[in-house]
C-alpha cells in the first residue's frame, strides 16, 4: 500500500498551476479530504468500524495543517518558477526577434543607433567630466568637514593675515585643527637646467586638517614649523617622478631651493593638491614672532577641520565674531572686515560647478532630441509593421505582450547604441581634456571608469523608455481588425499628432540650445572686441625670481633688474625692454589703499588699487598711452622725489572731476612722522590687467628704483621681463631674453614664457571654450531636429500616396500638394519655436554669470535663432514634400 505522503506528493505533481491562484487553500483542503475519505474506505473494507477507520486514516496522515501549508507553498513556488521561465523564454524570443529585425533593416538600424549613440556618448563624456570636477570627493580624510576660513572685505571673500590667523586659531572652539598656506616659488638649483617650481609655505596644521598620509616619509612636525628649525621640504608626486625618477631612496637627500639647502622628508600621493593650484613642493611657514603680531598683510589661505557635530554656520558665527573683534583692536588693518566659513570644495571648484552642470543639462537636451528622433523612427516602423502586429494579436498576443516585445526590441537597439556611444565617449573625453583651457580643477583626471560605464548603460535604458514607450503604446492600441481588413495600410490622426508633437519638442529643445549658444557667441565677440589697453603684438613676457640668498638687499635687486632691462634692450632684434612687478593679463599687485595728502585717514577716503613697480620705458614697451604728464626716467631713483603714475580710472577715483598731476599721495610705506608721500607725475591709460572681459581696476606705477625695500619681500623678488621685438613674432626674442638674464645671473631661470598675444587670447580661452562647446551641441541638436522634421514629412508623404493621388485626380495641382505638406511640417515647427522661446527665457538665466556685454534675454539673439531655425525647418520640410509632387495618380489608384 502506498504511504499517504507518497500519495500527496503524486497529487501535488498532478496539480496545474492555476490551482495556486486565489482559493488555492480551499482546493488543497478538498484534495486532502478526498484522500482521507479514500483511506478511510480502505480501512472499512479491511474490517474496521467507520469511526475507527476515519481515526486511523487521520492518524496515518498526521498534521493536516502542516501538509496543507506545505502543498500550498510548493505549488506557489512551482507556479512562480513556471512564470519566470515563461517570461525568460519570451525575453529570449523578443531579443532574437529584435536582433533579426535590426539586421533586416540596416538603414534604419544605422540611423537610429548613430542618433542615440551621439546623445549617449556626449552625455556620458560630459557626465564623466562633471563627476571628476564637481561630484568626486576630495582625497582628504574628512572632505565634508574641511572648510576655508576667509576674511570678507567689501562683500568679497579674501585671505587672512598671519596675526589674524594666530588669533582665530587661539580663540575659536569649533575646529579640530586649523592650518594655512601661502604660495611662492623657488629656483630649483640642483636641476641640470635652472628650473622654477611652484611651492607653498604651509603650517604643520595644514596636513592635520587634510588628514592625508604621505606616499613616502612624513610631513612637518610642529618643531620644524618654527623659526631657526632645519629647512625641510615635502615633494609632490609629480616633482618626485620628474626630477627623481620615482626613486624611493629620495628621503633625507638635500636639494637647494633658491640657494638654501632643504632636506627631503616626504612625498605626497599623486592626487594631493589641496588648492588645485599645482604646487610642486611644500616648506614650513615658520612664522616669526614679529610676523605673528602683524595683522595688515592678508595673503594666507586658511583651512580648518570642523569638529564633529559642528555646522559651518555655527563655525562661521564664531569666526565672524572673532574677526569683527580684531577689526576693533586693529582698525588700520582690519577695518570693515568680517569672517566667513565656506566648504573647501565650493571655493576650489567655484563657478565651474554651475557652468559644468549647465553644460550637462545642455547635452541632456541633445539626448532628448535624439530620443525624439528615434521615437519618430520607431513610430514610422511601427506603422509599416501594423499587419505583423495585427496577426500576432489575432493569434492571442495581448497588448501587454506586444508592448513588451516592442520595448525589448528598442532595448536591443539602445544597447547597441550604448556600445557605440561608450566608444564615442572615450574619444570625446580625450578631446575635451586636451582642448579645455587651463585652470579647470581636476578635469585632467576625467576617465571613462566604472561609474561612466554605469551612466552610459543607465542612459541606454532611459533612452529605451523615452524613445520606445510612446511608439510601443501606439502600436499596441492600433485597431488590429481594421488593420487586417486594410492590409496594413492607413494612418490614424492620433498617431500623426504624436509625431508632430515629437517634432515640436525637438525644435523647442534645439532652440533652447541655440539661444544659449548664440548668447555665448555674442558675449565672446563683445569680450574680444574690448581693447586690452596696450598693444600685445610683438611682445614677449617671462617671469624670473631672484633668490633671497644672493639678493637680500634692495639695491642689489634693483641693480640686477635694471641690468637685465638694459642688457635685453641691446640684444639683436629687441626694440625695447623693461621690468614690471606683475605680469600683464595676470592677477596680483594689491595695495592696502591710497590716501590723498591732507585727507583724513578714514576708510571712506582710502582707495584700493593695484601696485605695479616698473622700470623706465615700460609704458613704451607695452604701448600704454600716456594721457597726461611724463613717464619715469633715469632720474627717478632712491633719494630723489618719490613719484608715481596713476591710471585714468584711479585718477578719477582720487580726484573726481579734478586734475591729478602734481597731487601727493600716501601709500605703500612711511609713517605719521615720515609719510613718504609720492607725487603724481603722469596719468596712463587704463589696462584690462585681469583679461578681456574683466572690469577695469584702478592701478598705479612706481619706479623700481624707488620701491620700498620691503616690497621685494612682498612679491618674493619675482618680476616679469617684457620685450618688444622688431618682428611681429615675439617668440624670436626668447634666446635674447635668456641671454640677458644669464649675463646677470646664470642661475636664474625664465618661466611662464608667453607672448602677450597668447596671453590676451588665453584670457578669453574659457569663454571661447564654453561658447564652442554649447555651439557644437546646438548645431548637433539643429541637425537632429532637421533630420527629424524631414523624416516625419517623408513618412507622411509615403503613407498618403493614395490620398495624394485622389486629390490630384480631382484636379489638385502640384502647388496645392506642396503647400499641404509644407504647412503640415511648419505647424509643429512654429509650435516648437513658441515653446522653445518660453523655455529659453527661463533657461538662459543660468548663463547670466557667464555673459559679458549681453543680456540673457537679448531679443536680437532670440529673433535670429528663431528665424534661422524656421528657415532650416522649412528646407527640411520642402525636400521630402517635393516627392509628393512626383506621385503618379494612375499608378497608385490602379495598384
Amino acid at each position: 500500500m502506498r504511504s499517504p505522503a507518497r500519495r500527496i506528493a503524486e497529487g501535488r505533481r498532478q496539480l496545474h498551476s492555476p490551482l495556486w491562484r486565489a482559493g488555492a487553500g480551499e482546493e488543497v483542503s478538498s484534495e486532502l479530504a478526498f484522500h482521507i475519505d479514500m483511506l478511510t474506505k480502505e480501512f472499512v473494507e479491511q474490517g474496521l468500524p467507520p469511526d475507527e477507520a476515519r481515526a486511523a486514516a487521520l492518524a496515518r496522515f498526521g498534521d493536516l495543517e502542516a501538509i496543507r501549508a506545505d502543498c500550498v507553498t510548493q505549488g506557489t513556488q512551482r507556479d512562480h518558477a513556471m512564470h519566470r521561465t515563461e517570461r525568460l523564454n519570451e525575453l529570449r524570443q523578443d531579443i532574437r526577434s529584435g536582433v533579426r529585425l535590426l539586421l533586416r533593416t540596416p538603414a534604419f538600424t544605422a540611423v537610429a543607433v548613430l542618433t542615440l549613440a551621439l546623445g549617449i556618448g556626449a552625455t556620458t563624456a560630459i557626465f564623466s567630466a562633471v563627476r571628476s570636477v564637481v561630484l568626486r570627493p576630495f582625497p582628504f580624510a574628512h572632505p565634508e568637514r574641511v572648510m576655508y576660513i576667509s576674511e570678507v572685505y567689501e562683500g568679497e571673500r579674501g585671505n587672512a593675515s598671519i596675526g589674524n590667523l594666530v588669533d582665530i586659531a587661539a580663540q575659536a572652539r569649533s575646529w579640530e585643527a586649523i592650518g594655512a598656506l601661502s604660495f611662492t616659488s623657488f629656483n630649483l638649483d640642483d636641476a641640470e637646467v635652472p628650473q622654477r617650481v611652484l611651492a607653498a609655505r604651509a603650517t604643520a596644521g595644514l596636513f592635520t586638517v587634510l588628514g592625508v598620509r604621505p606616499e613616502l616619509g612624513r610631513v612637518f612636525r610642529l618643531d620644524e614649523d618654527a623659526p631657526g628649525a632645519d629647512a625641510v621640504v615635502v615633494l609632490s608626486h609629480a616633482l618626485w617622478q620628474a626630477n627623481f625618477a620615482g626613486d624611493r631612496g629620495v628621503l633625507e637627500r638635500t636639494i637647494r631651493l633658491s640657494g638654501r639647502p632643504h632636506r627631503i622628508i616626504g612625498v605626497m600621493p599623486a592626487d594631493f593638491d589641496p588648492t588645485e593650484s599645482g604646487e610642486q613642493l611644500w616648506v614650513p611657514a615658520a612664522f616669526t614672532p614679529t610676523q605673528k603680531a602683524e595683522h595688515d598683510e592678508h595673503y594666507l589661505d586658511v583651512l580648518g577641520l570642523l569638529k564633529e557635530g559642528v555646522t559651518p554656520a555655527q563655525a562661521e558665527a564664531e569666526v565672524d565674531l572673532i574677526v569683527r573683534r580684531l577689526a576693533e583692536l586693529y582698525p588700520n588693518a582690519n577695518m570693515g572686515r568680517s569672517g566667513s566659513v565656506t566648504p573647501h570644495a565650493e571655493i576650489v571648484i567655484g563657478n565651474y560647478r554651475e557652468r559644468m552642470l549647465v553644460t550637462l543639462g545642455a547635452v541632456g537636451l541633445v539626448l532628448l532630441i535624439a530620443c525624439g528622433n528615434v521615437a519618430n523612427l520607431l513610430l514610422a516602423r511601427g506603422a509599416t509593421r501594423a499587419k505583423e502586429l495585427a496577426i500576432r494579436a489575432a493569434l492571442g498576443a495581448g497588448r501587454g505582450r506586444i508592448v513588451r516585445q516592442l520595448l525589448t526590441e528598442t532595448l536591443v537597439l539602445a544597447l547597441v547604441a550604448v556600445a557605440v556611444g561608450t566608444a564615442l565617449a572615450w574619444v570625446l573625453i580625450r578631446v575635451l581634456v586636451a582642448s579645455a583651457p587651463d585652470g579647470i580643477p581636476r578635469l585632467d583626471d576625467t576617465r571613462l571608469d566604472g561609474a561612466s560605464l554605469a551612466a552610459a548603460l543607465a542612459l541606454g535604458v532611459l533612452s529605451t523608455v523615452v524613445a520606445g514607450v510612446i511608439p510601443s503604446w501606439q502600436a499596441a492600441r492600433r485597431d488590429m481588425q481594421g488593420t487586417l481588413r486594410e492590409g496594413g495600410r492607413g494612418m490614424g490622426g492620433a498617431r500623426d499628432r504624436v509625431r508632430s508633437a515629437l517634432v515640436a519638442l525637438e525644435v523647442a529643445l534645439s532652440l533652447t540650445l541655440l539661444v544659449g549658444a548664440g548668447l555665448l557667441v555674442r558675449s565672446a565677440v563683445a569680450m574680444v572686441r574690448e581693447a586690452p589697453g596696450f598693444d600685445p603684438a610683438g611682445v614677449l613676457a617671462a617671469r624670473i625670481t631672484l633668490p633671497q640668498s644672493a639678493y637680500s638687499e634692495a639695491p642689489r635687486v634693483v641693480q640686477a633688474l635694471e641690468g637685465i632691462a638694459t642688457g635685453l634692450s641691446g640684444q639683436p632684434g629687441v626694440s625695447l625692454a623693461a621690468i614690471t612687478s606683475q605680469m600683464p593679463m595676470g592677477p596680483g599687485g594689491g595695495s592696502n589703499g591710497l590716501l590723498v595728502e591732507g585727507r583724513a585717514p578714514v576708510p571712506e577716503n582710502l582707495v584700493d588699487s593695484r601696485l605695479r613697480m616698473i622700470t623706465p620705458r615700460y609704458l613704451e614697451v607695452m604701448r600704454i598711452p600716456l594721457l597726461a604728464g611724463r613717464q619715469f626716467n633715469d632720474g627717478d631713483v632712491a633719494g630723489r622725489d618719490r613719484v608715481m603714475i596713476v591710471s585714468a580710472a584711479l585718477a578719477k577715483r582720487l580726484f573726481p572731476g579734478g586734475d591729478a598731476l602734481g597731487k601727493r599721495i600716501l601709500c605703500c610705506e612711511g609713517s605719521e612722522q615720515d609719510p613718504r608721500t609720492k607725487t603724481i607725475v603722469g596719468v596712463a591709460g587704463d589696462v584690462r590687467s585681469s583679461g578681456l572681459g574683466s572690469a577695469i581696476v584702478p592701478e598705479f606705477y612706481i619706479p623700481v628704483a624707488q620701491a620700498p625695500a620691503e616690497a621685494w619681500e612682498w612679491i618674493g623678488r619675482s618680476v616679469t621681463v617684457v620685450a618688444r621685438g622688431a618682428q611681429p613674432d615675439a617668440t624670436t626674442l626668447v634666446p635674447a631674453m635668456r641671454t640677458a638674464v644669464r649675463d646677470v645671473d646664470a642661475g636664474v631661470p625664465l618661466y611662464r614664457l608667453t607672448t602677450m598675444t597668447d596671453a590676451v587670447r588665453e584670457s578669453t580661452a574659457e569663454a571661447r571654450f564654453n561658447t564652442l562647446l554649447l555651439t557644437l551641441l546646438g548645431v548637433i541638436g539643429l541637425i537632429l531636429a532637421a533630420v527629424g522634421i524631414s523624416g516625419v514629412i517623408g513618412y507622411f508623404v509615403t503613407m498618403r500616396h493614395h490620398e495624394i493621388s485622389v486629390r490630384m485626380a480631382l484636379g489638385a495641382t502640384n502647388r496645392h500638394v506642396l503647400t499641404l505638406f509644407a504647412w503640415q511640417g511648419l505647424r509643429p515647427i512654429l509650435a516648437g519655436i513658441v515653446l522653445g522661446t518660453l523655455g529659453s527665457l527661463a533657461a538662459t538665466r543660468l548663463l547670466a554669470t557667464s555673459l559679458y556685454g549681453v543680456s540673457p534675454t537679448d531679443p536680437r539673439t532670440f529673433l535670429a535663432v528663431a528665424v534661422g531655425l524656421l528657415l532650416v525647418g522649412l528646407v527640411a520640410t520642402l525636400i521630402p514634400a517635393r516627392r509628393a509632387m512626383q506621385v503618379e495618380p494612375a499608378e497608385v489608384l490602379n495598384a
